[in-house]
């Protein structure tokens, strides 16, 4: 079981960290929402962070780098959820 810490203090389990073979599709779902939420909520602080004059491009590296990892497992859970079709 791993833990997302990068966002509070707090640990948070995520649905992505578990194994999916256990997991309900409706839970996956909700995770999926919630990941597809913060990667849109990414876009607005990094083109923030980009127009301001004094634009701290370690931070916009880092939300990038961020937003590629969301990606990543928006695309892991978007194929859990698709079903395999045998042709």
């Amino acid at each position: 079981m791993l833990f997302d810490t990068e966002r509070s203090s707090v640990p948070r389990v995520t649905m992505a960290d578990e194994s999916n073979e256990n997991v309900q599709p409706a839970d996956l779902e909700a995770e999926l929402n919630r990941l597809r939420e913060e990667h849109r909520g990414l876009d607005g602080a990094i083109e923030a962070l980009e127009r301001s004059v004094a634009g701290d491009q370690l931070q916009i590296q880092r939300l990038k780098k961020r937003k590629l990892t969301l990606r990543d497992r928006i695309y892991h859970i978007e194929d859990a959820l698709t079903p395999d079709i045998i042709a």
